[in-house]
């Protein structure tokens, strides 16, 4: 999400190996999927519907991000040229949607390789957000010392990635441990990342004798500016059994063929 907006959140979200598609949700605006792999530059395309009762207009604008090693996203000021490739590479239309209440609109989306480009895994996020509808002139208040008033602008950002080659990457896991973060009970580690594209995927911790995991999280990313991130991820409330004692975390990576188990390890927890 773009950090500065104030969003009321609405978020449906399904793991990429079934076939509904991630959406994601910020004030009456639902964009599906929640993220974008251009395999070649192939094109494709998001859906926006507004889920309000009111008409929104909504614009479109390709950003650069870049990780975090906790996994936050933060704003490029100096694009490295590898980025600025991605942001003059990455096409989409239209930029600017008027968008009806229960209306989709599709946004399509496509990567034009210039010529001589070395094979690799290129990045932008399109930002969606909503214009505000002009306020109408009223007459004119006193008012003593400065008055504000504040307008909450809401948007989305979702990663565009396109691959060029037969592009490889390995994970791996470490420094698992047991910690309450944010006063929640979680299950912390690092998840590393080797080779020239970025990975995504799903962590699962699993107890001997415990059907379901006792912790997951879905739509965990390392980006290619990292080499292991910190990843939280939090306790299953519905788990009442005691946390401490040994656990198998695996971390499952999501694609067009479904999930594919690419990195495990055993650890104690105490």
């Amino acid at each position: 999400m773009h950090k500065g907006f104030v969003a009321r959140l609405a978020l449906v979200a399904a793991s990429l190996a079934i076939t509904a598609p991630l959406t994601a949700g910020v004030g009456d605006l639902l964009v599906a999927p929640t993220r974008l792999v251009l395999n070649g530059g192939r094109g494709t395309e998001v859906i926006l519907k507004n889920i309000g009762s009111d008409t929104a207009t909504y614009r479109i604008s390709a950003e650069l991000r870049r990780m975090n090693p906790d996994g936050s996203l933060v704003e490029v000021a100096d694009p490295t040229a590898n980025e600025k490739t991605a942001q003059d590479m990455v096409l989409f239309a239209p930029r600017k949607v008027i968008l009806p209440p229960n209306q989709p609109q599709s946004i399509r989306v496509s990567a034009r390789a210039p010529a001589g480009l070395a094979d690799g895994e290129y990045r932008v996020h399109l930002l969606f957000r909503a214009i505000p509808d002009p306020t109408p002139a009223t007459q004119a208040q006193e008012v003593k010392g400065i008055a504000f008033k504040l307008i909450p602008i809401y948007g989305v950002t979702i990663p565009v990635i396109v691959r060029f080659g037969n592009l490889e990457a390995k994970s791996g896991i470490a420094d698992v441990r047991h910690e309450t973060v944010h006063g929640r009970e979680a299950i912390t580690l690092d998840l590393s990342r080797q080779g020239d594209r970025s990975t995504f995927g799903e962590i699962r911790v699993l107890r001997a004798g415990v059907k379901e995991p006792i912790a997951a999280l879905k739509g965990v990313a390392v980006y290619q500016e990292l080499a292991t991130r910190r990843v939280v991820v939090p306790m299953d409330a519905a788990f009442k059994g005691p946390i401490a004692g040994p656990v198998t975390v695996q971390f499952f990576e999501t694609g067009d063929n479904g999930s594919t188990l690419a990195a495990e390890t055993s650890a104690v927890l105490r």
